[in-house]
């Protein structure tokens, strides 16, 4: 009967830490960041206050015409923009869609905004 228990709590064992193991792994979709680089905050906040950031942002932009701040969205779009496709937007790996279909949230800030990047013509000597 002890060799019993003993099995049982060695399967169990191995059990949680695989789960455990599992969630770890499918904790964040995987992202094409774009250019990415230093973000404006530590990557961990911005996933949890994002949506606080670019509101707060909207409203100095729409009520005190407040444009180019740290905190614009064209800024976030300009850095996480694919390299290949130049949007965020566009499959489950692109930053901004491959996260909101991740977490299963609305995503309707282009349904007014460009998800593209702004594209500037290199001039060539």
């Amino acid at each position: 009967m002890k060799m019993w228990i003993r099995f049982a709590a060695i399967i169990f064992s191995l059990l949680v830490v695989t789960t455990v193991y599992a969630a770890n792994k499918l904790s964040s979709p995987l992202l094409d960041i774009g250019k990415g680089g230093q973000c404006v905050e530590d990557p961990m906040e911005m996933r949890k206050i994002h949506m606080n950031l670019l509101k707060h942002q909207r409203d100095e932009t729409m009520h005190k015409g407040i444009r180019g701040q740290k905190y614009s969205l064209a800024g976030c779009i300009d850095c996480h923009a694919s390299t290949k496709t130049n949007s965020v937007l566009g499959s489950n790996e692109a930053f901004c869609q491959g996260c909101h279909t991740f977490a299963a949230v609305k995503l309707d800030c282009f349904e007014c905004h460009t998800s593209k990047r702004k594209v500037t013509a290199e001039v060539t000597q």
